[in-house]
């Protein structure tokens, strides 16, 4: 015992010396060398002059002037925080050859090391205005980001195309924007322009609704009113796309006959659904409040029976101008767009808007009630066998935007993404269940919907909110727990999805062997069988904790053989076929980089997909929500 304390000691003794010689530095300080954004008037008109012609590489050349009211530091922010996007989405690695000039002279800038979002730069005496020239290059590729330009069309998105000064809220900075467009081509954007060739000069605005005021612009562009106040403005790849049926349109115009009704108030002067029609430039969906950034895929129109489920874009885009526009949750709202967003109201934000965005899209006609029921049947299905909700709570998936910015994950089942979406549409249902069913049939959520979003009409501005707010508002409507309803709701983890607004409904979920009519053609959605998804490019999606996860399948194998033969999506459907009420495994070769390998399933229960069924006689209660009022 001595010995071995004594042996102790000299190792300390030895050590010691070791440890106490090696360098210790202290941090640097970071000093926020920002001003930050004041309520006051900036001393100006900000004037952006943009050439959008290069639409072979995907340059759009920007000259800027700022007026500037004393000499001294000026600092100039690129967007950083974009709404809509929930995060710091600012493409800034695409600003390129900025150059900056007063009293004709050119001045250095430099990059704040803390914001590299920010350029200071120090103003001569006597400039009355700083001149700054750069171009934005915009992606060519779709591994460099969403492309945006191409030799048909382009989408003009002004956060990509400016500096503001920092120090002040961006709604009391005035821009005034003109772009000059190619030959031939038309713009279509929610801030009135004079149009002189093919140069737009757009009205002065602030710059808050000019970063919210996008455009889209194409050789072939086709307008269609929709009403007094909303179009739906279009351009395609080529102009067969634009060929639409009257009764195609005559969809749309009820989608807003729709959405005004539920509502109430309309928050725009007029509204501008942008629809890009493309497998060029890259798809979209973007709320703004007078306008929607829609990109779909060619056959909008023309594949009308094949295109259900991108018929969903429109009607949740338009909802956002009332539910995340107009009424935003407190801590989404920022003076500028340096100010970094907190995300936890998302479940209302995007997840309301989920719930009308299918409500709308069957109210109108746009998709059919069946396949509305058959979307939410894929929805309840993905959420209830959702493995991730076993750790992670709805509200913690409301930080999706920010972790991951929608980048693929390889165990989506286990470690959930932005769910608040599908997850709070399922809420938002329950809730409308509740209130039908405590008000024995004289209350719903549509009740909600025109005392929540409604207002005074024509307003486009915001109008904050708390999760005290909504419950105030429900509680209103029909006396119940809701604060523990929605509390448990967001922040309890569960085995199980929260299905019980479709049952109080009149609906239950249910699987058989008939395919989900949702289901996107060459694609087999095998996850309640083989826990294992494979679409036009391979597997897209193996369910935690399944058939095919215990066999050891990740999304980067290849399936190259089914049982000994050549794959296909049909193969792969027929051998869980054959499997049933065997003993006999499913035998998968794999290809992963240069190697193969193989591997058995030993699954026997046969082709399993959800669907809704009905459960009451007569009307229930989401019959009476899909129809049309």
């Amino acid at each position: 015992m001595v010995r071995a304390l004594s042996l102790a000691s000299l190792l300390l003794a030895t050590t010691a010396p070791a440890l106490a010689q090696n360098s210790m530095p202290q941090p640097v300080p970071i000093v926020d060398t920002i001003p930050a954004a004041r309520d006051v008037a900036y001393p100006g008109t900000l004037k952006i002059d943009v050439d959008a012609t290069d639409t072979v590489r995907g340059i759009f050349r920007v000259r800027e002037t700022i007026p500037v009211a004393k000499a001294g530091r000026l600092t100039l922010l690129f967007p950083e925080w974009l709404p809509g996007k929930h995060g710091p989405r600012g493409e800034i690695e695409k600003l390129a050859g900025l150059q900056i000039k007063a009293n004709g002279k050119r001045i250095p800038w430099t990059r704040d090391t803390v914001d590299v979002f920010a350029f200071h730069v120090d103003v001569p005496a006597g400039a009355k205005t700083v001149e700054a020239e750069f171009q934005f290059v915009s992606a060519t590729d779709g591994n460099q980001g969403r492309i945006v330009m191409t030799p048909e069309m382009m989408s003009v998105q002004f956060n990509s195309l400016s500096l503001y000064p920092a120090g002040y809220f961006t709604r009391r900075i005035p821009i005034q924007a003109t772009v000059k467009y190619p030959e031939g081509w038309t713009a279509a954007g929610a801030v009135p322009a004079t149009v002189t060739g093919s140069t737009y000069a757009y009205e002065t605005t602030s710059y808050e609704i000019l970063m919210d005021s996008p455009v889209i612009a194409g050789r072939y562009y086709r307008k269609f009113p929709l009403s007094e106040r909303v179009t739906l403005d279009v351009v395609a790849d080529s102009a067969d796309e634009l060929e639409a049926k009257p009764e195609q349109i005559e969809a749309h115009k009820r989608l807003v006959e729709q959405a005004v009704k539920t509502f109430g108030a309309q928050h725009y002067d007029h509204y501008h659904f942008l629809l890009s029609i493309s497998d060029k430039m890259g798809g979209i969906g973007l709320e703004h409040h007078r306008s929607s950034e829609n990109g779909v895929q060619p056959g909008y129109f023309t594949k009308w029976g094949e295109q259900a489920g991108a018929r969903n874009l429109l009607p949740h885009e338009y909802t956002h101008s009332w539910d995340g526009k107009y009424r935003r949750g407190a801590e989404l709202w920022t003076p500028d767009f340096r100010m970094p967003m907190r995300d936890q109201s998302l479940w209302v934000y995007e997840g309301q808007t989920q719930f009308w965005g299918y409500v709308f899209q069957a109210r109108s006609g746009l998709v059919s009630k069946e396949e509305t029921l058959e979307g939410y049947a894929n929805i309840m299905a993905s959420l209830d066998n959702r493995a991730g909700r076993q750790w992670r709570p709805l509200i913690d998936t409301t930080n999706d935007p920010i972790i991951t910015a929608r980048a693929p994950k390889g165990w989506t089942s286990w470690q959930r993404s932005e769910d608040y979406y599908n997850e709070g549409l399922l809420v938002w249902m329950e809730v409308d269940s509740i209130l039908r069913e405590q008000s024995k049939g004289t209350k719903s959520i549509d009740d909600f919907a025109r005392i929540f979003f409604g207002g005074r009409d024509g307003d486009y501005g915001e109008v904050t909110y708390s999760f005290d707010d909504v419950v105030k508002t429900l509680e209103g409507i029909q006396p119940y727990d809701w604060r523990k309803l929605l509390t448990a709701r967001l922040h309890d983890v569960s085995e199980r999805a929260p299905l019980a607004g479709f049952t109080r409904n009149g609906y239950k979920l249910v699987y058989t062997e008939v395919p989900n009519k949702m289901s996107r053609p060459g694609t087999a959605d095998l996850s309640y069988s083989l826990g294992l998804a494979v679409g036009k490019k391979g597997i897209a999606g193996v369910m935690w904790d399944g058939p095919a996860f215990k066999a050891g399948i990740t999304v980067a194998d290849e399936i190259v053989a089914v049982n000994g033969r050549a794959y296909a999506v049909d193969a792969l459907i027929e051998a869980v076929k054959a499997a049933k009420g065997t003993k006999a495994p499913i035998r998968l070769t794999l290809k992963r980089d240069d190697s193969y390998r193989e591997v058995a399933i030993d699954y026997h229960d046969g082709l399993r997909y959800p669907h809704l069924v009905k459960t009451v006689e007569g009307e229930a209660g989401l019959d009476k929500l899909l129809q049309a009022r």
